[in-house]
């Protein structure tokens, strides 16, 4: 299946950006998978869900069988209703909750709705995330260092200490990491901090968990065509974002989402935890 290379059209968006403004629009719909019960009768929890991976998750999980729960920021209730629709669409329910996960209390807010509309939790995948581009690490004022790591890390450790007491043997927890953990990143040096941070918390978790036989996988994947790029990178670097893959573009969301599906079903994982795929369009050279 042909994808969109590069050049795009220069454009730039103020955080947190949408994905509705993004030309071309990600691929999200991924219509050569076809589902196959995976995730029958199972629910998701998904940070980051209103666009980019964690949109094109909540389809294929929905596509599988699983209903939703999807979290995001108020201003990105637009994009959450695609969404929304996009999981009706495959004949499973969704519902959404707006806020920060960087809050404590508004991530145990959100499992205790997830169980209160759906009576179970059995997937959580953690996604949202914050990056700002700043050339020297002076320019990296506190605020932003605070944003990063609340965001990035201390979120994820937020919704899985909430959703534990609900989690069970056959839970999967998905964290989403990024290449930029693995080799750095001059660029980003707090995003990418918390990446790696994130690849530690997921292996730490999955020896702690694997008695109680809950699986936790981390998804790292290279540039990939969201919403979080262009509402960071001047208009012109977003022209020729994934120019320098292997694959000379960047991923679409659709082709990241399977991924997750991997790693959610237990028919196809259930010996795997503590793992961290990297999806780099054809790099080999990370860990």
């Amino acid at each position: 299946m042909n994808q969109p290379k590069p050049p795009f059209p220069a454009q730039h968006q103020k955080k947190p950006g949408l994905e509705s403004k993004l030309s071309p629009s990600p691929h999200f719909e991924a219509p050569l998978y076809k589902g196959s019960e995976k995730l029958k009768g199972k629910i998701a929890l998904i940070t980051g869900a209103d666009s980019g991976i964690g949109r094109a998750v909540a389809v294929l999980f929905a596509r599988e069988g699983a209903s939703i729960a999807g979290i995001c920021l108020p201003e990105e209730k637009s994009d959450a209703k695609v969404t929304e629709e996009a999981v009706q669409r495959e004949g499973t329910d969704c519902m959404f909750m707006f806020g920060d996960v960087s809050d404590s209390s508004f991530c145990q807010e959100t499992v205790e709705k997830t169980i209160k509309k759906f009576g179970q939790l059995d997937i959580v995948v953690n996604n949202a995330a914050f990056q700002q581009h700043q050339k020297n690490l002076e320019d990296i004022s506190e605020e932003q260092w605070d944003q990063t790591f609340k965001t990035n890390i201390y979120g994820y450790f937020y919704v899985v200490k909430a959703a534990l007491p609900h989690l069970r043997s056959g839970s999967a927890i998905i964290n989403t990491g990024s290449i930029t953990g693995l080799e750095g990143n001059k660029n980003l040096i707090d995003y990418a901090s918390t990446k790696g941070a994130i690849h530690a918390f997921t292996k730490s978790l999955a020896q702690q968990l694997v008695e109680k036989g809950i699986r936790v996988n981390a998804v790292s994947p290279g540039p990939v065509w969201t919403p979080l790029n262009p509402s960071d990178k001047p208009a012109k670097e977003v022209a020729v974002f994934g120019q320098d893959t292997p694959l000379g573009r960047p991923a679409q969301p659709e082709e990241i989402a399977p991924a997750y599906v991997y790693f959610a079903s237990n028919v196809n994982s259930s010996y795997v935890t503590g793992e961290v795929l990297t999806l780099l369009g054809g790099d080999t050279t990370a860990a």
